[in-house]
């Protein structure tokens, strides 16, 4: 199923290009950055709450395909995502955050506390100043959806298991006990206010 998808989709030429290229492993991220393509209209690719991607509402099974296009992801100054070549800026849809990390790892505690995360597309990430720990809480349910920057403008939500596993690390600030959170690479990051408020 997922070869006929691949096959249907009518990818522009840079990304047809990259996606020859989906079975080679990756040895560093391409400088998105850096690069300025004309825009090339959207595609119907989305990318679900839980980090499942979709082309057409049929699922991209393919893992080396979805790891392609999340090196390619960048999320401008306009609030969209776009898969991104050096030719090409096509738009997409995001329902949250476009990674989501699934594995946590902690080191040391209190201020040399260091938390490290793998997201479900491989990237390694060491929460600290470079990649901050945000917090937001959820309007349907009030829960607190904690988020990590993983590179540019692009944020991996924590799955619920990793909240969990988080809240453990959670204490107050030593110099002021009104602040709650959390330490990571000598950074201290705050709980909004409604997360304590809410218990």
């Amino acid at each position: 199923m997922t070869g006929e998808i691949l096959n249907a989709m009518q990818m522009p030429k840079g990304l047809a290009a990259l996606m020859e290229r989906a079975g080679s492993p990756r040895k560093s991220l391409p400088p998105v950055e850096k690069w300025n393509p004309p825009y090339c209209g959207d595609l119907d690719i989305k990318i679900a709450s839980d980090g499942g991607w979709s082309y057409n509402g049929s699922s991209i099974g393919r893992e080396a395909l979805v790891r392609l296009f999340a090196s390619v992801l960048r999320k401008d100054e306009d609030g969209r995502h776009y898969l991104v070549t050096p030719v090409e800026r096509i738009g997409i849809s995001v329902e949250d955050a476009p990674f989501v990390a699934v594995e946590m790892d902690v080191q040391g505690e209190n201020v040399k506390r260091q938390i490290i995360l793998r997201t479900n597309v491989g990237d390694i990430v060491e929460v600290g100043e470079a990649c901050p720990l945000r917090f937001e809480i959820d309007p349907n349910n009030e829960g607190l959806k904690p988020y990590v920057r993983v590179r540019g403008r692009l944020d991996a939500l924590f799955a619920r298991p990793l909240l969990y596993q988080l809240a453990e690390c959670f204490e107050a600030h030593p110099d002021d006990e009104s602040r709650f959170g959390v330490w990571s690479g000598g950074e201290f990051f705050d709980l909004p206010e409604d997360a304590l408020s809410n218990g």
